[in-house]
């Protein structure tokens, strides 16, 4: 697995304890910290484009979850939903955002578990909590995905071009609008190394609904503010999903993406960095 490209590198390393974690920064180091946080199965990536127009007027940290992207992918590898959002707090730590300067956290898809689980169970603080179609409520998994991860050691067999265009159809079907071929391949190709292959079945193996389960029940405990940002075409978690989220969680501000799938920031990149930097503007940093 190559550990930096050209257009996106991801040129530092921190040792966490489920793995190597690739990771970079952007913007003025003096600049309030924005951490993007990404979803399943994509990585980084996905959040290249408002990460460079966040960074004019923030310190944005991206990184790829261990499991994904280019970070380490090996047999017995825990990345359980658990296991990201101690990695997520561990990487706040290694970043300095613990206090007193509080970091905003954006996170997407299974990013938001992780996000969540990482302030509500770990004691993770932040200035404030943007979450775009997570996975926080229950149930959630097609049938599909439920099917990959009950024979998840099957699928590991399959002939590369067959697990190829699986992984394909699968990436291929989070936008609504259609992925430009060139984001397609650079989103499947990390799953189609010799790690990258079992890689991708372990992480849905790994990942079941107890996660948000275990958490559910405490949204009404969050005590920061919160935008929940829904693509209206999302097919893979329901726009209504999105409202019934925004209503559990004290104060939450929702605002719907029109026409964009479940991969908001691919099919409306313009109008998801707009609702962001307008919430991220708003109000202090830091720590009381």
């Amino acid at each position: 697995m190559t550990s930096a490209h050209a257009d996106w590198p991801l040129d530092e390393t921190f040792t966490s304890s489920s793995g190597a974690v690739r990771w970079t920064a952007l913007g003025p180091t003096t600049a309030p910290p924005v951490v993007l946080v990404h979803g399943t199965p994509f990585s980084s990536y996905v959040w290249r484009g408002v990460a460079r127009a966040l960074a004019r007027e923030n310190r944005v940290y991206v990184w790829d979850l261990p499991g994904y992207g280019a970070s380490e992918m090996r047999s017995g590898q825990d990345v359980t939903l658990a296991a990201q959002a101690r990695v997520l707090t561990e990487l706040l730590a290694h970043w300095g955002l613990d206090g007193p300067e509080l970091p905003a956290v954006v996170a997407h898809d299974f990013g938001g578990c992780v996000a969540l689980r990482a302030h509500l169970l770990h004691g993770a603080r932040y200035a404030r909590l943007a979450v775009v179609d997570p996975v926080a409520l229950a149930p959630w998994g097609s049938p599909a995905y439920r099917l990959l991860g009950a024979h998840a050691e099957v699928f590991a067999q399959l002939p590369a071009a067959l697990h190829e265009a699986l992984v394909r159809e699968y990436v291929g079907s989070a936008s609504h609008r259609g992925l430009h071929p060139e984001v397609l391949d650079r989103l499947v190709a990390p799953w189609c190394t010799e790690a990258g292959r079992p890689a991708f079945y372990r992480q849905i193996e790994q990942n079941d609904q107890r996660f948000t389960d275990e958490i559910q029940g405490r949204y009404g405990e969050l005590a920061l503010p919160v935008l929940v940002c829904w693509g209206t075409e999302d097919t893979w978690i329901p726009v209504a999903r999105g409202h019934e989220l925004a209503e559990l969680i004290p104060g939450a501000e929702l605002r719907l993406i029109e026409g964009a799938g479940h991969l908001v920031q691919e099919d409306a990149p313009a109008e998801l960095t707009a609702e962001l930097g307008r919430f991220l503007i708003a109000g202090p940093r830091r720590a009381n």
